[in-house]
């Protein structure tokens, strides 16, 4: 079977999905006090970016967002690559006692989250960490799952959900890319 790609989200669609998942996110914490973001190094940056400005002008609040990295933190790097690529990681704030948001594009076995979860406590001690992502396609190894999902999208392990947003990719798609089941 050759490889196909079908888009199952377009731009109007994301732009929908953010301002409904932020305003989630504000009627569960009653507005954004004591709130802040962390985007998981790609596009959960972006998205946490995103949803920063959409609670801006919904509350008039800036509340504090950073990204970070989890590369090293990982308990499968060796099996993706000998020399991880490892990016920047920022946060400029202090996380104790917030109520922290990660935020990342796709959820899939809860690998990723669960670095992210080890990752953030060695800059300190928050009050809870949620988890917001665009798509959630399934097939969880852990014990985790998303607090706000944009969209619940059923794939099979063979295929590759691609999150492509304007601000590193210069559109804004979901994309699933199938090819042999073999």
């Amino acid at each position: 079977m050759a490889q196909q790609n079908v888009t199952v989200l377009d731009a109007a669609d994301i732009d929908r999905i953010l301002t409904r998942m932020t305003h989630e996110i504000l009627e569960v914490h009653r507005g954004a006090e004591n709130l802040a973001l962390i985007g998981i190094q790609t596009r959960g940056v972006y998205l946490a970016k995103r949803i920063q400005s959409r609670i801006k002008a919904i509350e008039e609040l800036d509340i504090p967002t950073g990204f970070i990295d989890i590369n090293l933190y990982r308990d499968d790097w060796t099996r993706i690559g000998h020399q991880p690529v490892v990016q920047a990681t920022e946060i400029s704030f202090s996380v104790d006692r917030k109520q922290i948001i990660l935020v990342d594009d796709v959820l899939y076995t809860g690998r990723t989250t669960r670095a992210a979860m080890d990752a953030l406590v060695d800059f300190g001690r928050p009050d809870r960490i949620e988890l917001a992502v665009l798509v959630d396609r399934g097939h969880r190894e852990l014990p985790i799952q998303g607090n706000y999902v944009g969209k619940h999208i059923e794939t099979r392990r063979s295929e590759t959900v691609n999150v492509l947003l304007a601000e590193h990719d210069g559109q804004d798609r979901v994309v699933i890319e199938t090819g042999n089941d073999q």
